[in-house]
C-alpha cells in the first residue's frame, strides 16, 4: 500500500455515531484513573484532561467547556486543592480543543499530537501562573512532565475511544470490527 493510499484512507473513512453513554463511560473512567493513589510520581498523565480534549476535538456539540468545568471542581475536591484550578485547566483546555476541531482531525497521529501539546503545556502554564498569584510555590519541571505524558497517550486515546465507531454498520463474519 503506497503512502497516499494509507493516509487517504485514513482521513476519507466514515465513523459511526458516538453513543453518549459511551462519552459518558470513557469520563467516568478517565476520572478514576485520576483518583487512584498515583503518589508523587512524576510523569503520570491527567487522564480527564485527555478525555476532555478528545472529545471536544471529536465530538464539539456533544461534550463542552461545561463538562471539564463539572470535572475539574471534582478533582479539586477531591484533591482538596484550590477550588477552581481544574475547573480552569480543564474549561481552557474545551475551549482550546474546541476552537481547533476542525483542522486536528485531518493531520496523522504524530500531527494530532503535535497540535495538542502546546495546548496541554499552554493551559497549565495559565494554571501556574494563577498558583503563582495566590501564594503558591512554583512547581517543579516535573510537572509539565505530566503534560507531555498526557499528550503521548493520544495515539492510545484515538484508537480506543474511537474504535467502537470504526465498527461497520452491518456484522459480516469475515471482518473482526
Amino acid at each position: 500500500m503506497s503512502r497516499r493510499t494509507a493516509i487517504s484512507s485514513r482521513n476519507d473513512y466514515l465513523l459511526l455515531p458516538v453513543n453518549r453513554a459511551f462519552i459518558a463511560l470513557s469520563f467516568v473512567l478517565a476520572t478514576m484513573l485520576n483518583l487512584l493513589p498515583w503518589g508523587q510520581l512524576a510523569g503520570i498523565p491527567d487522564f480527564v484532561a485527555l478525555a476532555v480534549v478528545f472529545w471536544n476535538v471529536h465530538q464539539p456539540r456533544r461534550v463542552g467547556i461545561g463538562i471539564g468545568f463539572v470535572l475539574g471542581l471534582i478533582l479539586d475536591v477531591h484533591n482538596s486543592s484550590l477550588l477552581g484550578e481544574r475547573a480552569l485547566l480543564y474549561s481552557l483546555l474545551a475551549y482550546g480543543a474546541w476552537s481547533m476541531h476542525k483542522r486536528v482531525p485531518w493531520f496523522s497521529i504524530g500531527g494530532q499530537v503535535l497540535h495538542v501539546l502546546p495546548l496541554l503545556v499552554g493551559a497549565q502554564a495559565l494554571v501556574v501562573v494563577v498558583r503563582l498569584a495566590t501564594g503558591a510555590p512554583l512547581p517543579g519541571v516535573s510537572l509539565f512532565l505530566q503534560w507531555v505524558s498526557t499528550a503521548l497517550l493520544w495515539p492510545v486515546a484515538d484508537m480506543v475511544l474511537l474504535a467502537p465507531q470504526r465498527r461497520a454498520a452491518e456484522r459480516d463474519e469475515n471482518r473482526p470490527l
